[in-house]
């Protein structure tokens, strides 16, 4: 006698089909026993229903959501996992781990601004605006590269050109994001308010300059260099020279390991005809511009030691982010780029934690 085929590929999580809902539509594919991948599901029609059922108390309510006869308790399941499922879609976007690189620096802005600690309230609402402006950034970069992205072998699994994630999606995510970023500035003072425009505008300009000019590099170090600078001006209220030299500090940082970043699509931004220093000086030009601003960048923290009067902490942290390039250039060479990735992600994120640790004894301990 024939076996019932149980039907996987269809509204239920490694088990039965559950009855079809006019309220979520969710596929499963089962690749082994026991194992479910790939949720997809759209949700913007049954908010309505979803509050309404909370409103009532009714806590069997994910039940009727997926259809009659479906317990409540795999309801609640389904919807933890479809919830999980989009927060890694999203993380994937935006690359969460890449806050490393800006985060420290806005915190390291403060605190050299207050020369100790900040008020809280300050804290927090820089940490949200460094959340919003960085998401908004991030999201409306993939957006506005995804057909570029498609075509790159190495960037081809990203969300978007896979189809995990809708354009209204990320457009809807960015606007949010950007709401989030101008009601931080608001909350903060007058002056980070007034200078949001220019954020915004470096924001929404950088995906354009690929196409445009080889100096994109440079309009990413200007999106970073608000990190600092932003952090500086939420506690002060006012641009203070010292502000400008750290922003321009960590903004020639950022754009000089951009470079090396950009080593690796060598090849394919010269088929695609996009522009960037690689393109334009080729692989040991680069090399040797990357360095070159990477040792302007240990100069102005110079500067700034000495310009603001820090401490010997601060001092140590600025020789040990010198001693970081330096290792970070020794990696790669225009014959060897296979520890590429150590040189971009691992050492920087070390010069950025490192850095505002060592700027935090100096404001703590010495000031």
């Amino acid at each position: 006698m024939a076996m019932a085929h149980t039907p996987f590929d269809t509204a239920t999580c490694c088990g039965p089909a559950a009855p079809q809902s006019p309220i979520v539509t969710q596929h499963f594919r089962r690749t082994s026993p026991g194992d479910c991948a790939t949720i997809r599901y759209s949700y913007a029609p049954f908010l309505g229903k979803f509050f309404s059922g909370l409103r009532q108390r009714r806590w069997g309510f994910f039940s009727g959501l997926l259809g009659e006869g479906v317990p409540a308790g795999r309801g609640y399941w389904i919807f933890f996992m479809v919830g999980l499922s989009r927060v890694k879609t999203f993380g994937e976007l935006i690359k969460y781990e890449h806050t490393v690189f800006a985060l420290p620096f806005a915190y390291a802005g403060s605190f050299l601004a207050a020369r100790g600690w900040p008020e809280g309230r300050v804290l927090f609402w820089v940490t949200v605006a460094m959340f919003g402006a960085r998401s908004a950034a991030m999201a409306l970069n993939r957006l506005i590269d995804w057909a570029i992205d498609a075509r790159n072998p190495r960037t081809a699994n990203r969300p978007l050109p896979q189809g995990l994630i809708s354009v209204s999606e990320v457009l809807l995510f960015t606007l949010l994001s950007l709401v989030v970023f101008a009601l931080a500035a608001w909350e903060l003072n007058p002056l980070t308010f007034r200078l949001l425009p220019l954020a915004l505008v470096t924001i929404v300009v950088y995906p354009y300059t690929k196409r445009l000019t080889w100096t994109s590099h440079l309009v990413l170090g200007l999106a970073e260099f608000y990190a600092p600078f932003g952090g500086w001006l939420a506690v002060t209220g006012r641009a203070d020279p010292a502000a400008y030299i750290l922003g321009l500090a960590v903004g020639l940082w950022i754009a000089a390991f951009d470079i090396i970043y950009a080593l690796q699509d060598l090849d394919f931004d010269r088929r695609e005809g996009l522009y960037s220093i690689p393109v334009r000086f080729g692989l040991v030009g680069a090399l040797r511009i990357s360095a070159a601003m990477h040792t302007v960048t240990v100069l102005l923290f110079l500067w700034f030691f000495f310009l603001s009067g820090r401490g010997i902490y601060f001092l140590a942290g600025v020789l040990l982010t010198a001693l970081l390039l330096f290792y970070e250039h020794r990696l790669i060479s225009p014959r060897d780029l296979s520890r590429l990735n150590l040189a971009f992600f691992d050492v920087n994120g070390y010069i950025s934690l490192l850095f505002f640790c060592f700027t935090l004894l100096d404001t703590v301990l010495l000031h």
